[in-house]
């Protein structure tokens, strides 16, 4: 059961803040594990802290109990502060439930429950078993947004989708003449850099590839990973030129709604193309009922939650981003406007003639900060309130 955090202490505020930022500073490595951060205490003395390592490798408990044991000390009798029910089924590692519970933890504060079908609330009542007091819902919003593609997959199926966009404060994203480089500053490019970093995974389509010739990797920022690229191409016309087939940085997926027959001979051609020791992939869907020869996006979005992509990050031009919003299938925009006003050009998304004011897409605001000279905007689409 959920408690509400008046009912927590202060000192049991501060450790879960601290938990919360370790969990924050696994933010680019857990993929498509959740990022998750422990703290373990006794008598207000901190023994240990822990954040997840990358797939396969410790958890944030197992970190913490590790760096307790390194200092000498028992964990009899102390407390354990995570951002995150601890596992109770044998994945890649041990539950982390029965780790606590081995080390005499006298009590458990999880900021949520895990949603994930393999532990929903089996890791909280094995450790209630073994006599454990759980308490559940310590700064349980904070928690959210830093698991908020992971919450999507585990809940809804399907990542948690999130558009980007530069644009002028007319909403211009590109020059009649297809020059967009760069509308905004420098600070809001690295800033960018910033968010395709905690993503899964990258997607743009096929007129972006063509008019930029995008690489799609996180250059602005120290990352252990890189992530996977994916490039929607329903015919499978991707120049054999793209600069996305000569990096190796991460896997490459196209995403394109031929049938196998049509699809091998230009496939074979892309992969004789590409960088030797690229890892390129294809994703066959179908096409779209409504649109023939266009890929079906809300299937793609079923697709990636299969393959364990916990948030997408969108950087493609007005046409895909007007698809994928009518298909319904994006949570929030983020958007970074410029000081400048462009007149003509492309918008943000092709969204086709509305008819009343009623009609477009309702957003709510999420966040709106200064970002150098630009401003970066968080809205999120009334349908993304999934939890």
């Amino acid at each position: 059961m959920t408690q509400p955090d008046a009912l927590f202490s202060e000192d049991d505020r501060r450790h879960m803040h601290r938990a919360l930022d370790l969990a924050r500073s696994a933010m680019y490595r857990t993929s498509p594990n959740p990022r998750v951060g422990c703290v373990l205490v006794r008598d207000g003395m901190v023994l240990g802290e822990g954040a997840t390592q990358a797939a396969g490798l410790d958890h944030a408990e197992v970190q913490a109990v590790k760096q307790a044991w390194e200092r000498g000390h028992a964990l009899q009798g102390a407390t354990a502060y995570v951002t995150l029910e601890p596992c109770a089924h044998h994945g890649r590692t041990p539950p982390c439930a029965d780790l606590l519970a081995t080390q005499g933890i006298r009590r458990v504060v999880a900021a949520l429950a895990d949603p994930n079908p393999l532990v929903a609330g089996k890791g909280l009542e094995r450790l209630r078993q073994a006599g454990v007091q759980v308490q559940v819902g310590l700064m349980a919003d904070e928690a959210r947004e830093i698991n908020i593609g992971f919450l999507s997959r585990m809940m809804r199926g399907t990542p948690w989708v999130r558009l980007k966009a530069a644009a002028s404060l007319d909403g211009i994203t590109a020059l009649p003449n297809g020059t967009s480089q760069w509308i905004t500053g420098e600070a809001a490019r690295a800033d960018g850099h910033h968010w395709r970093a905690r993503a899964c995974a990258v997607l743009t389509g096929l007129g972006t590839v063509r008019a930029d010739d995008p690489q799609l990797t996180v250059r602005a920022v120290d990352t252990p990973r890189q992530p996977i690229r994916i490039v929607v191409d329903s015919r499978l016309e991707l120049p054999a030129t793209a600069r996305l087939l000569q990096s190796t940085a991460s896997p490459l997926w196209i995403v394109h709604a031929l049938p196998a027959d049509a699809a091998a001979p230009r496939l074979a051609a892309l992969r004789a193309a590409a960088a030797p020791g690229l890892d390129l992939q294809d994703i066959a869907l179908p096409a779209d009922a409504d649109k023939p020869g266009k890929t079906d996006l809300r299937a793609l979005m079923r697709a990636l939650g299969h393959r364990g992509i916990n948030e997408l990050h969108c950087e493609a031009g007005e046409k895909l981003n007007g698809s994928l919003l009518r298909a319904g299938v994006v949570d929030e925009l983020l958007l970074y406007l410029a000081p400048t006003l462009l007149g003509q050009g492309a918008g943000l998304a092709a969204l086709g003639p509305i008819e009343t004011l009623a009609s477009g897409l309702p957003l709510r605001w999420h966040a709106v900060d200064p970002v150098g000279d630009d401003l970066r905007i968080l809205a999120r689409l009334s349908s993304s309130y999934f939890f």
